[in-house]
């Protein structure tokens, strides 16, 4: 049984965390209409019978009906594959939700937030969905796999092996008990990272999210393809992302002035299918101002530039300066070799005692 796992596609989401860029979150969700065209033209192409889509697959706060009506006619292409969705905490199943409101296609199954069994041909599909924001009550617990001579897939949105109050709130779900429950292949979402091959056999898998998100979402990102046998599960890893989200280091402990980091930025070969984000590091010998230093850079695909320099100053020749400024560094200074365990905190200290001090 061939299938297709997707999840956390996060539709028409808005971006706005991602960089201060004009038109770059229109951009993004272009390119979420992209990967999803790639989606249904492999499904279509390799003839899968089964699309699983686990939770979040789009933004119910910011979801356009013009977006829900692209993905149904995409949905119309693949009339011989059966689409089961799990609806997530960012697309609940709710009354005014286009899962409850909208005319899907015959093909397309949703979910409620009452574990429920769509019985085909070859396999028995269970799943539930989020009936709100928060989700806490699944009934795994009670749930019998009802025929276990036919391949049995769970499709679910929620946090495994939930460790804390906040992961709770997001259906948490136990590892020991799916294995209990003996399904063939459990298909997960919430967790945007790509998790399907770090144990052996492992049948419990979260896709990540289709399309980055952001810069805490690096690598490749796309689709889980599998096949489905009884004690057999063959999956693979397929990007659909075009582009990608890459964080670049350039330390400026000896450059001299804004100019010249902005040379040395302009100067790197990007690939034009990178979204980067520069982190700046080291000691700086000068003030970095980033509203200037944006204006300087000539790369559309730099979205983001993060200053975590600290000042090159000579902390023991200020230390005896018969100054405020020396009397505070003095004090600084006593303070991180008494706890050198908060050196950080303490660097933090002064770089906001200088910036008060200099004003």
């Amino acid at each position: 049984m061939k299938f297709v796992h997707i999840a956390d596609m996060h539709f028409d989401t808005s971006f706005t965390s991602l960089t201060n860029k004009a038109g770059l979150g229109d951009v993004r969700r272009l390119d979420q209409r992209q990967a999803f065209n790639k989606i249904i033209n492999y499904i279509k192409e390799n003839n899968i019978p089964y699309l699983f889509i686990s939770g979040d697959f789009y933004e119910h706060e910011y979801i356009r009906l013009s977006t829900i009506e692209y993905i149904n006619n995409l949905f119309a292409q693949i009339p011989n594959t059966q689409v089961f969705i799990s609806p997530g905490n960012h697309d609940p199943y709710l009354k005014n939700s286009f899962y409850n409101k909208y005319y899907w296609n015959e093909n397309v199954h949703i979910f409620v937030s009452k574990l429920s069994v769509f019985q085909t041909e070859d396999a028995d599909i269970y799943g539930y969905g989020f009936d709100d924001f928060y989700y806490t009550n699944n009934d795994l617990e009670n749930t019998q796999i009802k025929n276990k001579e036919k391949i049995n897939v769970l499709v679910a949105h929620g946090s495994l092996n939930a460790s804390n109050t906040l992961e709770k709130e997001y259906n948490p779900i136990s590892e020991k008990l799916l294995i209990e429950k003996g399904f063939d292949y459990v298909a997960l979402g919430h967790i945007h990272k790509l998790d399907y091959n770090t144990k052996p056999n492992q049948n419990i898998v979260y896709p990540g999210s289709t399309v980055s998100l952001g810069f805490d979402e690096l690598g490749k990102h796309g689709m889980i393809v599998g096949n489905i046998e009884k004690g057999k599960l063959e999956l693979e890893f397929v990007p659909v992302d075009n582009k990608e989200f890459v964080i670049r280091e350039i330390d400026v402990t000896n450059m001299l002035d804004l100019d010249e980091l902005a040379t040395e930025i302009n100067n790197i070969d990007f690939n034009q299918n990178i979204y980067y984000k520069i982190s700046l590091i080291g000691k700086r010998n000068f003030e970095i101002d980033l509203y200037k230093l944006n204006k300087l850079i000539v790369n559309s695909n730099i979205i983001k530039i993060k200053d975590y320099t600290k000042m090159n100053y000579d902390l023991e020749k200020l230390s005896n300066e018969n100054t405020l400024k020396g009397l505070f560094v003095k004090e600084i200074l006593e303070k991180m070799n008494e706890n050198p365990d908060d050196e950080e905190i303490l660097e933090n200290a002064l770089e906001i005692g200088f910036e008060i001090l200099d004003k």
